[in-house]
């Protein structure tokens, strides 16, 4: 369970839903299976890993672990290879752990190690883009890997995300995706590495601390932007994401103020009094003010108390390529700011 609630704290509010996260973990106990964590700079250089996640709008999401596992298998069949072990696309308190299911189910490690080390909105939108590391072959699969479409090759990664997220749209808004073979010497360089251990060490100091989100905060070098109750939500499901924006009173110390952010999944990025505080790729998480478990962007219900983190993004995110990357996403989600680090905004 550390795993789900870490990895949450990184998923800026989308990552999908913990619940099955939790549901996940134990089904992996009562089934019997065990998970092999590996390190990334242990894995032959000449090994074969797959990237597994899920696609599609945060409210729609389910999970059949034998379609999952069938979407990895039917890569390994294309592609003529045996993977030796899973990586996680990115952090979350359900993406994460679909691929940690996919692997232990398959007898296979999963590495200590994502594409992101964040939860982020478009497919193409990881690390290794930045890597020139192609997104294709991929497979794509519904719910229960009923439909199966496999992707050669696409002119761009970006086109590959346009690709799985229409299929997604007409699955009932969510898919299952395997995709981005990495050979072992590009684990130890390209992903976030050891974000499944930080991730972990979070959900024990969630559940451990007497006073969680202060040692969240001082684990992660975070700051927390705000505290107070949802004033007003406005959610649309639509071409295959959840759209997001809420509005919060402040209470507590920040009574008088007002907070607002806007989610494409996930939290794109954050205003204090209608000034902005936090934007992505920095990492904007909205938590239970007493436990300091995160409450997703699309669970979020009007009156609920919050207190809102914010936590600096992985470094890769913020070289030139990565914030290209970001700003396009932005751009399209109609958010016209430049990025600042959150340091600077909240000095």
């Amino acid at each position: 369970m550390d795993l789900v609630d870490g990895s949450a704290i990184f998923s800026a509010g989308g990552g999908g839903d913990p619940e099955i996260g939790y549901e996940i973990v134990d089904t992996l106990i009562e089934e019997g299976y065990v998970v092999n964590l590996v390190d990334p700079l242990e894995v032959l250089d000449d090994a074969v890993v797959a990237n597994f996640a899920c696609v599609g709008a945060t409210t729609t999401v389910g999970y059949d672990s034998d379609a999952a596992v069938k979407s990895v298998h039917t890569l390994e069949q294309y592609v003529n290879q045996k993977f030796y072990a899973v990586i996680p696309v990115e952090l979350g308190g359900f993406n994460t752990l679909a691929a940690v299911d996919v692997a232990a189910r398959q007898g296979i490690p999963v590495v200590d190690a994502d594409g992101a080390g964040r939860a982020v909105p478009e497919v193409h939108l990881k690390v290794y883009t930045i890597d020139n590391i192609p997104l294709t072959p991929m497979i794509v699969a519904d719910l229960h890997a009923r439909n199966i479409v496999i992707v050669k090759e696409t002119q761009d990664s970006r086109s590959a995300e346009r690709i799985a997220r229409t299929l997604a749209t007409e699955w009932k808004q969510s898919a299952y995706t395997a995709r981005r073979i990495l050979t072992g010497k590009q684990v130890k360089t390209s992903p976030i590495l050891h974000s499944l251990s930080a991730s972990i060490r979070i959900g024990m100091l969630l559940r451990k601390t007497v006073e969680p989100i202060r040692a969240v905060l001082k684990e992660t070098g975070g700051f927390k932007l705000f505290e107070g109750k949802a004033d007003k939500i406005e959610r649309r499901t639509e071409a295959g994401f959840t759209w997001t924006k809420t509005k919060l009173k402040g209470i507590h110390e920040y009574e008088g103020s007002r907070f607002e952010f806007r989610a494409k999944n996930e939290i794109l990025i954050a205003y204090k009094n209608n000034k902005l505080v936090a934007i992505a790729p920095d990492i904007i998480v909205p938590v239970h003010p007493e436990t300091g478990k995160c409450v997703t962007a699309e669970k979020i219900e009007k009156g609920e108390k919050l207190t809102i983190l914010g936590i600096p993004a992985p470094q890769k995110w913020r070289t030139p390529r990565g914030l290209e990357l970001w700003k396009d996403v932005l751009q399209r989600s109609a958010i016209k700011e430049t990025y600042i680090p959150i340091e600077q905004l909240n000095k």
